[in-house]
C-alpha cells in the first residue's frame, strides 16, 4: 500500500493505475476507492487514474478529529504533491464532487478540467433530499435502509439483472466517529461563493431520477461556475456513473479530450 503523510500527520492512501494524463477520482461519502472498482478501467485507454481512500475510510488513517471537504481537498493535493503531479483533471461525484469544487476553487492552478457529478454546492442554496428520503435512510428494520440506499442508487431493472457486490453502500471497515466525521464534512458543505472562482473548463453531470442528491442541483451548479456545461442522464439514479457507464463514461472522456484542447 503506498501513502502520503499530510501536514497533520494523517496517512493518507492512495492507488495510481493506468498510463496517460492523470485523472483523479473522487467517491462518495463514507466510501474508499472501490466506489469506482466497476468503471475505472473505462478511462485507462486514454488516461491514469489517481484515487485516495478519504481519512477515515479504507487503508487511511481514521482520526478522530473534525473532518470537512475543504480539509479532504487539501489530502488530495498531499497526493498530488508526493506524485510531483503539478496538474490534474478532476472527476468527483457525490460528496466527492463537494471535495472537487473545493480542489478547482481554491487550488484553480492544479486543475485542468473538472467533472462534477451527481452533486450540490451545499448549504442554503443546495436542493436537500426529501424527508421520506431521509426516513427510508433511517428505518431501523434489519437491512431496511441498505435496502433503501440500494434503491436510491440503482434502478430495479439493474438491481435485478446485478446482484452485487456493491461498492457504492459505504466502507464496511469504517469506524462510528469516521462515519460521523464523513456526515458532517458533507452536510456542512458551503461551496457557493466559491463557484464563481473555478476557471477550469468543467462539466456538470447527474442522473434525471437522482433523489439522494436532488437533480434540481446539477443547473444551479452549471449556472454558478463561468462556462460550465451540464448533461443529465435520463432514468439515471445517484449511480448513474455506474449503472449508466455506456453513455457517462464516454461523455466524461470526450468533454476531458475537448477541455484539452483549449
Amino acid at each position: 500500500m503506498t501513502y502520503v503523510v499530510t501536514a497533520d500527520g494523517t496517512r493518507i492512501a492512495y492507488q495510481l493505475q493506468g498510463n496517460g494524463a492523470p485523472l483523479v477520482l473522487l467517491a462518495g461519502q463514507a466510501n474508499n476507492h472501490h466506489w469506482w472498482d466497476a468503471v475505472r478501467a473505462d478511462f485507462h485507454p486514454a488516461r491514469s487514474t489517481l484515487t485516495l481512500d478519504y481519512r477515515g475510510t479504507g487503508d487511511s488513517d481514521k482520526p478522530d478529529i473534525p473532518y470537512s471537504t475543504e480539509l479532504f481537498a487539501t489530502d488530495v493535493i498531499a497526493v498530488l504533491d508526493e506524485l510531483g503531479i503539478d496538474r490534474a483533471d478532476v472527476y468527483g461525484t457525490s460528496m466527492g464532487g463537494r471535495v472537487a469544487q473545493q480542489i478547482a476553487a481554491r487550488h484553480p492552478g492544479r486543475v485542468g478540467a473538472l467533472v462534477l457529478g451527481c452533486t450540490s454546492p451545499g448549504g442554503p442554496h443546495g436542493v436537500e433530499r426529501g424527508n421520506d428520503v431521509r426516513r427510508a435512510l433511517a428505518r431501523p428494520e434489519p437491512g431496511a435502509a441498505r435496502q433503501a440506499l440500494l434503491e436510491l442508487m440503482y434502478t430495479p431493472q439493474w438491481l435485478a439483472s446485478h446482484p452485487g457486490p456493491y461498492h457504492t453502500l459505504g466502507d464496511p471497515g469504517m469506524p462510528a466517529h469516521a462515519r460521523r466525521r464523513h456526515l458532517v464534512a458533507s452536510n456542512q458543505h458551503r461551496a457557493w461563493d466559491l463557484l464563481p472562482d473555478i476557471g477550469a473548463p468543467t462539466l456538470v453531470v447527474h442522473g434525471t431520477d437522482d433523489l439522494l442528491n436532488p437533480a434540481a442541483n446539477a443547473p444551479l451548479l452549471a449556472d454558478r461556475i463561468p462556462g460550465a456545461r451540464m448533461h443529465l442522464i435520463p432514468d439515471g439514479r445517484h449511480a448513474y456513473f455506474e449503472e449508466c457507464r455506456d453513455q457517462a463514461g464516454p461523455l466524461v472522456l470526450d468533454f476531458l479530450t475537448s477541455a484539452r484542447r483549449l
